[in-house]
């Protein structure tokens, strides 16, 4: 099995090779359009600004290479944003691979129950109406654990939801294409069987 991890100037790289290797695999980290073609599994993993990250991937030729692949490819975070059409960060055009549209939490200062709502949310939050192999043995209503305060918004992609201020996308489908919002790399028993789950994924 080959896993390639998308080398890119967003980090959390280390994170997801640590919880590859608790779940007996290893990854290779690389720009390298031939070593990511080649590979079996793809990680884009991302923790960032989408603008700059969009950049860099174009100025590399990466953004091609991505919406090239055939193989199971799994966005993480920012990975998920930029797999999106258009991000309000910085009015940025993105990989366009789902038709999802990435936008800015509203600042909403009193939520229900007096409920202060801080942006970005930082923190565990649960995730349902989950309809996919990537969430195969895996509850509706288990908490990953999430930093980000831009969202995708719900639509024909959506695989998996979760509320904070609106229902939003916390995970994205398109054919080979996932993507998740959370950090599975650090959402401990949960996360590490949707790591699992994607490593099955023919």
């Amino acid at each position: 099995m080959k896993i390639a991890i998308i080398k890119y100037n967003a980090g959390n790289i280390q994170s997801v090779l640590y919880a590859l290797e608790r779940i007996g695999e290893k990854a290779l980290v690389t720009d390298d359009p031939n070593q990511i073609r080649q590979a079996d599994k793809v990680i884009f993993p991302g923790v960032g600004e989408a603008g700059t990250a969009m950049k860099y991937l174009s100025e590399r030729g990466l953004d091609q290479v991505i919406k090239s692949l055939s193989q199971p490819v799994l966005g993480i975070c920012l990975g998920l944003q930029l797999m999106c059409r258009y991000s309000e960060e910085n009015n940025t055009s993105c990989l366009g691979i789902f038709d999802e549209e990435v936008k800015k939490f509203p600042v909403q200062s009193n939520g229900a129950r007096g409920h202060s709502f801080k942006i970005p949310q930082i923190g565990w939050n649960n995730i349902y109406d989950l309809q996919s192999d990537l969430f195969h043995q895996i509850e509706g209503g288990s908490y990953c654990y999430f930093v980000h305060g831009y969202y995708a918004s719900t639509g024909v992609h959506t695989i998996a939801k979760t509320d904070y201020i609106i229902p939003y996308s916390s995970a994205l489908r398109k054919d080979n294409f996932f993507g998740v919002q959370f950090h599975p790399e650090k959402s401990a028993a949960v996360g590490e069987n949707i790591i699992r789950n994607f490593i099955s994924i023919h």
